[in-house]
Order: C-alpha cells, then sequence, then structure tokens
C-alpha cells in the first residue's frame, strides 16, 4: 500500500470517527429533558418501548418509601401518598445496600426505584437512600 492511499485512509477513518463521536450526542435526548422526567421528582412512569421486530413493552417505574415488606411483595408509598403493592420476582436484582443482595434484605423506610414489565413482578430495585 503506498504512502498517499494509506494517509487517505487514515484520514477518512478519522473523519468517520469524529462524525460518529459528535453524532452521538446529537441524536440522543438531552439531558435537561431526561433530568426533568426520570430525575428525583419523578413520582412513577410507564414506558412503553417498540423492538425493530415490532414487539412492543411496556415498563413501569415506581419511586417511594417502603412501608411493608412480606415474602415477595412490598408496598410502596410514593410521593404523591399513593400506595402501591408490588410483587418482587425471586432472582430481583438489589441495588445500592453495598453490598450483594437479595428482596429479603428490602426493609420498611427503604427509599427505593423499583423496575418492572407491565403488571410482572419487579426485576430491579435499587435503593436510593435510606429512611426520612
Amino acid at each position: 500500500m503506498s504512502r498517499r492511499r494509506f494517509a487517505l485512509l487514515a484520514v477518512v477513518l478519522v473523519a468517520l470517527n469524529v462524525f460518529f463521536w459528535v453524532a452521538q450526542s446529537g441524536f440522543a435526548l438531552p439531558q435537561a429533558l431526561i433530568d426533568r422526567f426520570f430525575g428525583p421528582r419523578m413520582v412513577r412512569a410507564e414506558v412503553i418501548v417498540q423492538s425493530p421486530r415490532g414487539i412492543v413493552r411496556d415498563y413501569r417505574i415506581d419511586r417511594g418509601q417502603i412501608t411493608a415488606v412480606a415474602a415477595d411483595v412490598i408496598t410502596l408509598r410514593e410521593r404523591d401518598g399513593t400506595l402501591v403493592t408490588i410483587q418482587v420476582a425471586a432472582n430481583a436484582r438489589i441495588i445500592g445496600l453495598g453490598r450483594p443482595a437479595d428482596a429479603s434484605q428490602l426493609r420498611p423506610n427503604l427509599r427505593v426505584l423499583v423496575f418492572r414489565e407491565a403488571n410482572r413482578p419487579a426485576t430491579m430495585i435499587q435503593v436510593e437512600r435510606k429512611g426520612q
């Protein structure tokens, strides 16, 4: 390969890399919009997404303080005073307790963010901070 072709190839690759680096932030949702809807003031959300194959998925995100814990169910008091009872999957990931955790370590007064698909049991619970 001649030096001229090598230099041209290098310039094209750098230009392509710069394009994708700049385009990545340009095609994404603005951070202010994400913070406004999914930031610390969010009470609950329902997000519906469709895959390229046409499969529609419905996700629920609930934020609140745990008021009661049973074997596979937690009850949350959300910021607007709503009480919601959520089933927890046996293999749910619990994040934020600083160590590997399972649902048995959840207790009242913990503030949590719960992720689940539609009316299915929660698959991930993020502990935000200890009680008020």
